[in-house]
């Protein structure tokens, strides 16, 4: 169901856009991209990305077939946006904690109903950028006042993806956050990740402690690592490979969550980790990062052909 007359678009009438649109999916807006080289679905809340592929490819990208488009619901798979905290707060170094006012996983703005700032198209390029201010409106959740930018950049080579973040307060802003993109697999007992070997990663099944990775990382059960790297990495399934290349990244989260926790997870079918992997851009652990007065910072991530 599509209605491109329940928006007006960032810039001028709806004749400057060539490929984009204004699409209601569930209960959210999102802007669907149906350019001749690609297609892409961004969802308003969470700046969510659920679908990006080449034209007459399949998704690059796992969505779990129960996610639910409800508001105040993250979408289970695409690319969540954590921020600015990652994973449990209380696993966050205490410059981070001490501004957390909630209990939940991964912050706010998977949930929050961002801004459309741009839309801009070219006959090889479609590129959106959305925003949200972080300000009292989420103090019930968070002390501080920054500015999340971020911008899609979609191509026939693959997909770009940028998350700037400034500190609009004068107090120093300590904050972590990751691109938690979920990918697809035919098979998750024959997928490995390259490019991790001979770095170390917290084991958070293990109590935290530090392992060192060995060759590639294989999946039989669950995985939750952090690993102290942001080089970049190929993802090889039975189907093919896929280059995951960050910028502003030190970290990088490796989650499967095996047959035991996919039971317990909403919105995710039990046998579904055997078909996907999460891969994430990271700024978590020892990798947070701290802003002063309007400073910036860019994380982002490349996900292309290998």
């Amino acid at each position: 169901m599509s209605d491109s007359s329940s928006k007006p678009p960032a810039t001028g009438g709806p004749g400057n856009w060539s490929f984009t649109r204004w699409s209601t999916i569930g209960q959210l807006e999102a802007l669907e991209v149906h350019h001749p080289l690609f297609q892409a679905t961004l969802f308003l809340q969470g700046a969510h990305l659920t679908h990006f592929a080449p034209m007459d490819e399949r998704n690059w990208l796992w969505l779990s077939e129960l996610a639910r488009f409800q508001p105040g619901r993250a979408i289970r798979g695409g690319i969540p946006v954590c921020w600015p905290w990652f994973g449990d707060p209380l696993r966050n170094p205490p410059e981070i904690r001490k501004r957390i006012a909630s209990s939940s996983a991964h912050g706010f703005a998977r949930t929050a109903l961002w801004r459309l700032e741009d839309v801009r198209e070219s006959a090889h390029e479609v590129e959106v950028s959305l925003s949200l201010s972080a300000n009292d409106d989420f103090q019930e959740h968070w002390d501080g006042h920054a500015l999340a930018l971020i911008t899609f950049s979609f191509s026939i080579r693959g997909c770009q993806i940028a998350l700037t973040t400034t500190n609009l307060s004068k107090a120093p802003l300590a904050f972590s956050q990751a691109l938690h993109t979920y990918l697809p697999t035919d098979d998750i007992q024959r997928t490995r990740v390259l490019g991790l070997g001979n770095s170390q990663y917290i084991d958070t099944l293990k109590d935290w402690d530090y392992v060192s990775q060995e060759g590639p990382v294989y999946f039989e059960g669950e995985v939750d690592r952090i690993y102290e790297t942001g080089e970049a990495l190929t993802v090889v399934t039975p189907s093919g490979k896929r280059k995951l290349t960050s910028v502003g990244s030190d970290s990088t989260v490796v989650w499967n969550p095996g047959p035991g926790k996919a039971q317990r997870l909403s919105d995710f079918p039990d046998s579904a980790w055997q078909k996907m992997l999460c891969v994430e851009t990271a700024n978590a652990a020892s990798d947070y990062r701290v802003l002063n007065e309007g400073q910036s910072h860019t994380l982002g991530v490349f996900i292309g052909r290998a």
